[in-house]
């Protein structure tokens, strides 16, 4: 859950940030308004930055409602086997961890490396281990050249040396630069 916090703070000072250079923010009280200005670049960020946290709390409302109501879990279960209710919950909220390590990685909050040990962590988890199983085909679905899809070949191959691995995960695979 912090890091749920942490990658929400982060896209929302970031985009703060962003409106006070471009003069759509408030002033300190009594300072200065600050400049007017037109960076195509700030701006398309600007979207961007906005546009990702919008889309990260709809996952985690459209996701929560299915996890709280079977029957619109129903709606998207895409595993590919059979589910118990109580198991299709725990699929949809290993999605969350995983998405949630994903937009912390793709916000700037977490460099390639922290996620990759934010990964090996969540692969000690059964119910991880298991989602990261079902969800393969989602995977192999993405847009080979997507960043989305760099992560998720990197989390594969962490995800089997694991598999392979003695028992010492905490050392497993080799972190990217």
């Amino acid at each position: 859950m912090r890091y749920a916090v942490a990658a929400a703070a982060g896209f929302f000072f970031g985009t703060s940030a962003l409106r006070l250079l471009c003069g759509r923010g408030s002033a300190p009280a009594g300072g200065p308004a600050a400049p007017a200005c037109h960076h195509p670049a700030l701006d398309e960020e600007l979207r961007h930055r906005e546009a990702r946290a919008h889309q990260q709390r709809m996952h985690w409302e459209l996701l929560s409602k299915a996890i709280d109501d079977p029957a619109l879990a129903e709606v998207i279960d895409t595993y590919r086997v059979e589910l118990s209710p109580e198991k299709r919950r725990q699929m949809m909220y290993a999605n969350l961890w995983y998405v949630n390590a994903l937009h912390l990685h793709m916000s700037g909050l977490l460099t390639k490396r922290e996620l990759f040990g934010h990964l090996r962590d969540l692969f000690q988890s059964p119910y991880i281990c298991e989602y990261w199983e079902m969800t393969r085909h989602h995977r192999l679905a993405l847009d080979p050249e997507s960043e989305e899809a760099e992560i998720g070949r990197m989390a594969e191959e962490l995800y089997q040396e694991l598999q392979d691995g003695d028992g010492d995960w905490f050392v497993v695979g080799a972190p990217p630069d």
